[in-house]
């Protein structure tokens, strides 16, 4: 993989992924705010998740709590904000070493780009760069008008649970398209391990192991079926596709999305054999 100046950043010395010297891990999707959506109930439970997280070896969380959709007219800019800054305060009084970020999982609606300028859905760390995307798995939808509108706003799109979306394995076409606007996929640490089923885990490996996916994150909701596995994904992905692939999708990118840098993209195999 090269960057603008032509170096490579998948393999040799001059990687920037050779530089990182630990496994602390962002998670830019969670579901760790109680009383909003489909995770945690109480500030006990989330009390509890935001611990399990930490033995995962996490360190930043963006909480990403369910925008339109069926959550339409909840969970706006304010109120998620206000929610991260009380988990904070609790996480901090009982000496929980977990940076808590605001954001959101917005579902595809073509309003999204105007409720951005109103302030009322969020982008990942309130950042302004990266939008995270629910597409529905049931049906398709092309949204690239959206991921065109998106990007005159300089804001790129990220597609949450990659894996969920049948098409984009159908349609590599399609795929193609989307991520030409500077869309980039987003699987889940879980689906890798098949917690969620055979058929989401060979979902998750195929993107992943054709480059087309730049962040795995956990997508926690609770302790028990949704929980985070980045460690055992970490892993798996290090014995499968190596040290620098399991660091550019578990640690580099997610890292530059809360802090809008340029997400650095995975070249497919044949395109890796070229640059190097």
């Amino acid at each position: 993989m090269t960057d603008s100046a032509g170096k490579n950043l998948v393999h040799g010395e001059n990687s920037h992924l050779d530089l990182y010297k630990g496994d602390e891990f962002t998670d830019i999707h969670c579901h760790c705010l109680s009383g909003l959506d489909d995770g945690p109930h109480t500030m006990a439970e989330s009390i509890e998740l935001c611990r399990m997280l930490v033995s995962e070896g996490i360190t930043t969380v963006v909480a990403t709590p369910h925008q339109l959709g069926r959550f339409d007219a909840s969970n706006e800019a304010g109120q998620v904000r206000q929610a991260v800054r009380d988990l904070t305060a609790v996480l901090e009084e009982n000496h929980i070493p977990l940076e808590i970020v605001p954001g959101a999982e917005v579902r595809v609606d073509e309003r999204i780009c105007r409720l951005l300028e109103a302030d009322r859905v969020l982008t990942l760390a309130d950042s302004g760069r990266y939008v995270l995307l629910e597409i529905p798995h049931e049906i398709f939808i092309d949204v690239e008008p959206l991921l065109v509108e998106l990007s005159i706003m300089g804001v790129g799109a990220i597609m949450a649970h990659a894996e969920r979306i049948a098409t984009l394995s159908a349609q590599p076409s399609v795929l193609l398209r989307w991520l030409a606007h500077g869309t980039h996929l987003q699987i889940t640490a879980s689906s890798l391990s098949g917690h969620f089923g055979p058929y989401l885990q060979r979902a998750a490996w195929g993107l992943l192991s054709s480059g087309w996916v730049s962040l795995v994150a956990t997508d926690t909701h609770d302790l028990n079926v949704r929980r985070p596995r980045m460690k055992a994904a970490f892993e798996s992905i290090r014995a499968k596709l190596g040290d620098d692939m399991a660091h550019l999708v578990c640690i580099e990118n997610p890292s530059r999305a809360i802090t809008g840098e340029d997400i650095l993209p995975a070249l497919i195999p044949d395109q890796q054999e070229t640059t190097r």
